[in-house]
């Protein structure tokens, strides 16, 4: 079923056709407006309540999984000194470990990737909301 978005422009024409006053046509394409934004809005709202179920789960597995993810993506940044100096002092070293690590992450399957990216955005948007309501600090 295509969203109804994409269907709005033709049947705004089409209301053009078949309603001949003016106010009328205008009140109908408000409420064609208004039904697509329930729509998005419903679909939004399903999507955030599985996402805050997560984060205000008890289970310490998964309330533990996202602070550890930043962490470990600080430390690969933080990682970045320490091959400066091997850098500075071995090129040949710090070459060969950069390669070892690009060889390693190229290797990962990219829906991997796109599961972290998910759950990181995922998170994000959550915690926003859990702001936004005054339901987290």
């Amino acid at each position: 079923m295509p969203p109804i978005g994409s269907l709005i422009g033709p049947i705004t024409g089409l209301l053009d056709k078949i309603i001949p006053d003016q106010g009328a046509r205008d009140k109908a394409k408000l409420e064609l407006l208004r039904l697509d934004n329930d729509r998005e809005l419903d679909a939004v709202r399903a999507r955030l309540s599985a996402i805050i179920a997560e984060a205000q789960s008890g289970d310490p597995w998964t309330s533990r999984a996202r602070p550890s993810f930043l962490y470990v993506m600080y430390a690969l940044f933080l990682w970045s000194i320490p091959m400066g100096l091997i850098a500075a002092i071995r090129p040949a070293t710090a070459s060969a470990i950069a390669q070892g690590m690009t060889g390693y992450l190229a290797a990962l399957p990219e829906p991997l990737y796109a599961l972290f990216g998910t759950g990181y955005l995922g998170y994000t948007v959550a915690r926003q909301w859990g702001k936004a309501n005054g339901s987290e600090r």
